[in-house]
């Protein structure tokens, strides 16, 4: 699991599907490049809080996605976490639940 950098690599991921939940929006968009790695964003702006706050947020979501992703994410997409204002203050179990949720909804279905 490597982590996006590039700032054209968020505005890509925003094309892609997108779950919203209470704590956070998360998007994800294949990269249809033949890899099957899963790379990472996380994003918090400055309407959320400051500095401390913005880091705090990030940390939880990088130890949501080290823990959920290899298992539930989708291999060879791009997935980004953009956090929303209630999302510091939300327990950990719930931030957990919720991106599970979020990556079952994104998840490509059986083609038909």
């Amino acid at each position: 699991m490597t982590t996006l950098n590039r700032r054209a690599d968020f505005l890509a991921a925003n094309s892609g599907r997108r779950a919203p939940m209470p704590g956070f929006v998360l998007l994800v968009r294949p990269r249809n490049d033949g890899s099957d790695a899963i790379r990472i964003g996380y994003t918090v702006t400055k309407k959320i809080g400051g500095a401390v706050i913005r880091n705090r947020m990030k940390r939880r979501f990088r130890a949501l996605a080290a823990e959920l992703l290899p298992l539930e994410g989708v291999p060879g997409a791009d997935h980004v976490l953009i956090g929303r204002a209630g999302g510091i203050e939300r327990p950990f179990d719930s931030l957990r639940r919720e991106l599970s949720k979020a990556l079952s909804k994104v998840r490509p279905g059986p083609a038909s």
